[in-house]
């Protein structure tokens, strides 16, 4: 058909970063991945509807990090370690990976790019470690999102490593006020505003009222955040990655963040599939695998709950 757009393509973005563009071919579901960073910006459904959140003062310029969609957390997560804050996967320039290793994946599926980084000699100096990190974002038949990270230890000195890693989610939401998350009743977590000390979730699902910043531990493949206002529920399904960490900053965090609106944050959360309490260690030669896929699906409400688990066990 002509006019047909192609279901890759590649562009350049806001400052003229490279990016790529993946549409699927059923509908108008287009995203936007950006060299820099390696990073989602966008991920949009059938109608047009923005999924990601991208705050509107996100600085698209080298070396800050881009404020929203899907960073790449890696070696490290947060500042407990030796390099900058969430590591530095994020803030570097990715290259279009021409030679990626075999996937098992649906060959039907033409809206997928792969990417590849390797260590500068600057980051060698900081993180002394050869690797080389795969990631394939693929945009499925149906509009979901499926992003796979492959890093393998190539280091010649027989020397192991070990990283911690997260897909730093930004959902956009309609209002945090009437958004809960489930999945994660009853399981332990580490709260980030406490020390990092170990608690257990009491609730039947998680509900926003102040600032939050959690990482739950052991937790399910399976995730659901319900957006009671806009009748629709994020699925997040994950291998390789225990862990999840749920953040919003409310409002004197994000006054205080140059790259972030004063109220952007009633219409974001953040819900990252991650490996955090456990450090990933690979020798020589190993590759570690974790895979993301997101979704969408209508929920409805009956007095003010989502039908009985229906989407987590569906």
């Amino acid at each position: 058909m002509s006019g047909e757009k192609p279901p890759v393509e590649f562009c350049k973005g806001v400052n003229g970063l490279d990016k790529v563009v993946l549409r699927e071919a059923k509908g108008s579901s287009a995203e936007q991945v950006y060299l820099y960073g390696g990073q989602v910006t966008s991920w949009k459904n059938d109608q047009g509807e923005e999924l990601l959140f991208v705050s509107s003062k996100a600085i698209f310029k080298p070396p800050k990090a881009i404020r929203g969609g899907i960073p790449i957390c890696f070696p490290q997560f947060s500042n407990n370690g030796p390099l900058e804050q969430h590591g530095f996967a994020r803030n570097r320039f990715w290259s279009i990976d021409t030679d990626p290793p075999p996937f098992p994946t649906n060959t039907s599926n033409k809206a997928f790019v792969d990417l590849i980084l390797k260590p500068s000699e600057e980051d060698l100096k900081i993180w002394p470690h050869s690797y080389e990190f795969r990631l394939r974002v693929t945009l499925g038949p149906g509009g979901d999102l499926m992003l796979t990270s492959r890093i393998r230890n190539t280091n010649n000195d027989g020397k192991p490593f070990s990283f911690t890693f997260a897909y730093h989610t930004y959902f956009s939401v309609s209002d945090i006020s009437e958004v809960r998350v489930e999945g994660l009743e009853t399981l332990d977590y580490l709260d980030n505003l406490q020390e990092k000390q170990r608690f257990t979730e009491q609730g039947d699902a998680i509900t926003f009222e102040s600032e939050v910043d959690k990482i739950y531990l052991g937790t399910p493949t399976k995730i659901a955040i319900l957006d009671h206002e806009k009748k629709r529920t994020f699925v997040l399904r994950k291998d390789g990655l225990p862990d999840a960490v749920v953040w919003n900053p409310w409002d004197k965090k994000a006054k205080a963040m140059a790259d972030f609106g004063d109220d952007e944050y009633k219409h974001m959360l953040c819900v990252e599939a991650a490996a955090i309490e456990k450090p990933i260690t690979l020798k020589p030669g190993e590759e570690w695998k974790g895979r993301l896929e997101l979704s969408t699906v209508p929920s409805s409400y009956c007095s003010g709950q989502l039908d009985p688990q229906r989407v987590l066990q569906g």
